[in-house]
């Protein structure tokens, strides 16, 4: 079959741009190898409980959010649930004990209320991550810097430094490896326009925008495990695919241009060598960013009723004294290592069964701990971290433990699984300092990426973006050979 444009994979990004070029009247292949599409932004089903695979909190939308034109343009408006987060998290550690709101404003006043000593660094901070395009213009920063090394500039208590690193998690695992820029975008954007959930759970979404990719002539297809391209004239022509679950025939599907929804390094692996070359010396050094284990709960009851009223709760362990304790604790032993733990039950999630709640124990983790083990040890595993994790738990919400109806946990190998992101790597390349993304003129003409792996990097709105702005690039070159 011949289509205008195959995407490879059905993450957000390859959604989006699907939905957008479809809309535009292209004919438009989606190939994804699990059996719905979201990537990392789907949900399950257990025990009458919806558990949220990904998603905790989305930046904005806000009216100068780009998500705004976009979920507006793609009918999900109207058609999607958000609902507001209340407070940006509350952190603790067996010293301080704060809540950070979702207002910059009102974040600057309770931090300054509790560090009035570094109430300039205050300032810096949210001048930094509110304005970085301008601040880092202005000053002329021909390098750029790693956050720990803007905050040791700028601020003296290590505990305020260890508070507003507290979401560090939804980035990256080291303050010290993480570029100033990219992060203040990022983190700028949740003070800038709040944060949203889901209701009913990611899956929403990207079933939402399968439906669209339908409904405007496009074709899903689902469990197809794409192998190979096909090359003709030396350039891409296609791709191969086959039924993810065995090696059935292969089949073939051809377009003009071929969207990768994926990782680079897996889809320089699949190119011919005389093509791949470039891309495979360019990315062969990049560090891979950090994945995640993600422990999920389904509760008796909301938990307000044992006095929980947090939405999300970053617990940092009393080890981490220091932002230079954050990377080794990442890498350390389950039971000191720092966690997140959202409560869905705080919002109307739509999550659960009334008068029953949903929630998730997040931390950093690596394929590195996991990959050794044999199947039983690797179950056995799992089981002693969840343990490990629940005990901690209930030391911070005492009663948590008798709430708890059913879990199961998923480790880094489990996303590798499911999205074949090598390394599990949730967020793609990390983002370091001064590390520029992939150069485009060493790929394909016709090869475009809208994934983690891309320009735009990771997380919901990283993969949205980069999936609209391929959409749009496509779009623009067909305009222009058109002329």
């Amino acid at each position: 079959m011949k289509y205008d444009i195959i995407i490879i994979g059905g993450g957000l990004g390859g959604l989006t741009a699907g939905a957008k070029l479809a809309k535009e009247g292209k004919s438009v292949l989606l190939i994804e190898q699990h059996s719905k599409p979201g990537g990392c932004a789907t949900t399950f089903r257990r025990q009458g409980f919806t558990l949220e695979v990904g998603l905790h909190e989305m930046d904005g939308p806000s009216p100068r959010d780009m998500k705004s034109r976009i979920f507006s343009e793609l009918d999900v408006t109207g058609n999607v649930e958000l609902i507001k987060v209340p407070e940006f998290y509350h952190f603790v550690n067996d010293r301080i004990k704060i809540t950070i709101p979702h207002d910059h404003t009102s974040a600057s006043a309770v931090l300054k209320e509790r560090f009035p000593e570094d109430a300039a660094g205050i300032d810096a901070y949210f001048n930094q991550i509110l304005n970085p395009k301008r601040k880092t213009a202005a000053e002329e920063m021909p390098n750029d810097q790693s956050v720990g090394e803007f905050l040791d500039s700028i601020i003296n208590n290590e505990d305020l430094k260890l508070v507003l690193l507290g979401n560090l998690g939804y980035f990256h695992d080291d303050p010290y490896s993480i570029s100033l820029a990219y992060y203040s975008m990022a983190q700028g954007s949740y003070y800038n326009g709040g944060a949203s959930y889901i209701k009913g759970g990611s899956q929403k979404l990207s079933d939402h925008l399968a439906e669209f990719i339908r409904n405007n002539g496009g074709e899903i297809i689902l469990n197809q495990l794409v192998t190979g391209f096909i090359t003709e004239n030396d350039k891409l022509a296609g791709v191969t695919y086959r039924y993810v679950k065995d090696n059935s025939d292969i089949q073939k599907a051809f377009a003009q241009e071929i969207i990768a929804n994926a990782s680079l390094p897996s889809i320089a692996d699949m190119m011919p060598e005389d093509i791949a070359g470039k891309l495979k010396n360019e990315i062969i050094a990049r560090k891979k960013g950090a994945s995640l284990l993600s422990l999920y709960l389904g509760f008796r009851h909301n938990l307000r009723t044992i006095g929980h009223n947090y939405y999300s709760t970053f617990f940092f362990d009393n080890s981490i004294k220091t932002q230079a304790d954050i990377f080794n604790n990442n890498n350390g032993d389950f039971r000191t290592r720092s966690f997140t733990f959202v409560d869905y039950g705080q919002v109307d999630s739509g999550l659960a069964p009334a008068g029953k709640s949903v929630g998730a124990i997040c931390c950093t983790d690596y394929c590195s701990g996991w990959e050794t083990l044999s199947i039983t040890e690797y179950m056995a595993r799992k089981k002693e971290v969840a343990d490990i994790l629940i005990r901690r738990l209930e030391k911070f919400i005492p009663g948590i433990t008798d709430e708890i109806e059913y879990f199961e946990i998923g480790t880094p190998l489990t996303i590798r699984r499911y999205t074949l992101n090598p390394e599990g790597a949730v967020y793609g390349f990390a983002r370091i300092p001064g590390n520029v993304p992939v150069d485009s003129a060493i790929m394909p003409d016709n090869l475009h990426v809208a994934s983690a792996w891309g320009k735009t990097g990771g997380g919901f709105s990283g993969a949205i973006y980069g999936g609209y702005l391929c959409a749009l690039n496509i779009l623009r070159r067909k305009n222009q050979g058109n002329k």
